[in-house]
């Protein structure tokens, strides 16, 4: 496969290669699953707004560029380059974003996706339960309608970025007598409404990247409905779709790391005098990043010519996963015991990098957005066709 790029493309990464050499901050933004750091995103999401660079896909008249999907991968490939700060309202610009572009009403587009893209409202999720974790239809979270309003009882657990998030979107039920992925809801929250408790989940690393939210008889208008109700599982599914598919982890993220990784070898040869194959896994990963950004690629066009994301998102999700685990177990083996130090200082981080943060948290890749077993079931039934075991 050949990627020829046209003139307006190829001057299109120029102008965004330019803007963020003048824009990315100097020193890396302290991790957004701290305050002070979720702060220093926040304002580097206005940043990009700025020069609207926020979700160049988007329409202009709602703070996009009106790009189509080579040029996000263009953009991608150039931030992800630049080494540009994390996105801290990934939730919201890469899967409710899409999601409300795909179901929602003019009036909700026009209310959420400006807010959305500014970082003025940064988005948390709300799918998982105490007991409806990647089987999401066991979700038992309520949602009753009282004239204008739905009252919400129930928890979610697990729920990213939710410790200093503005508003969550997730599924409820609104139909007591229904089972499974029947009569579910799609709502957005504000999370400083009346009878909403958000408590912090801390991760491996010690920081506040999850949060357990408890809605008490929370009231939220039903303007704030996504599609019709009960349509909540036939939503939810196109958001998983844009999660396992190709918004949430752009194949440019794992090109970066294939990249970083072999600067790491090169920069410690003795690690490769005392394991060999070391080289073999560094070019493999190397490989492995291209081929899935090429298959991306051949996605994007193929949406852009009308076709649609299928089950095939979960083959995407299984494989980007488990290469991002891949790449970043081999870095520590690669740096050895002193990959065991917590890189807290700046010496640290100048000498280690953000090795072992990343692999922490490429812990969770094969379980969120669907745990790799589930996905897997779903290639073998949706895809291949087999029997349900």
């Amino acid at each position: 496969m050949k990627l020829d790029y046209t003139p307006q493309q190829r001057a299109f990464r120029e102008e965004i290669r330019t803007w963020l050499a003048e824009h990315v901050p100097r020193k890396p933004l302290p991790s957004f699953d701290t305050e002070a750091g979720f702060a220093a995103h926040r304002e580097w999401e206005r940043t990009l707004h700025s020069g609207r660079w926020s979700m160049v896909t988007w329409p202009r008249e709602l703070g996009g560029r009106g790009c189509d999907l080579i040029e996000w991968l263009i953009f991608e490939e150039e931030y992800w380059r630049a080494d540009a700060p994390m996105r801290v309202n990934q939730n919201g610009i890469f899967l409710l974003g899409p999601t409300l572009m795909d179901f929602g009403t003019d009036e909700q587009k026009a209310r959420f996706l400006p807010a959305m893209a500014s970082g003025e409202h940064v988005w948390a999720q709300g799918w998982s339960e105490p007991n409806a974790g990647s089987d999401m239809a066991a979700i038992r979270s309520s949602a009753f309608l009282d004239g204008d309003d739905y009252v919400l009882n129930g928890q979610k657990i697990w729920s990213t970025r939710a410790v200093w998030a503005d508003w969550l979107f997730g599924l409820f039920r609104s139909d007591s007598q229904s089972t499974r992925h029947h009569g579910l809801t799609f709502l957005m929250v504000p999370l400083n409404a009346p009878g909403v408790t958000v408590r912090p989940i801390r991760q491996l690393n010690g920081q506040t990247g999850f949060a357990e939210i408890f809605f008490d008889d929370v009231r939220v208008p039903v303007a704030n409905r996504i599609a019709g109700e009960g349509m909540g599982w036939h939503v939810a599914m196109a958001t998983a779709g844009f999660e396992r598919g190709l918004m949430l982890r752009s194949p440019a993220r794992f090109q970066r790391t294939a990249e970083a990784l072999r600067e790491l070898l090169l920069a410690h040869p003795e690690a490769a005098r005392r394991d060999p194959s070391l080289r073999q896994r560094v070019a493999a990963a190397w490989m492995d990043a291209q081929a899935y950004a090429l298959s991306t690629y051949m996605t994007a066009s193929r949406l852009q010519k009308g076709g649609h994301i299928g089950p095939e998102s979960s083959t995407n999700k299984v494989f980007w996963s488990e290469l991002d685990l891949r790449m970043h177990q081999t870095a520590l083996d690669i740096l050895g015991a002193q990959a065991e130090v917590m890189p807290h200082g700046d010496e640290a981080h100048a000498r280690l990098g953000n090795w072992l943060d990343g692999f922490l948290f490429a812990q969770a890749g094969p379980i969120y957005a669907g745990t790799n077993e589930i996905q897997r079931n779903i290639v073998a039934e949706r895809m291949l066709g087999m029997p349900r075991g």
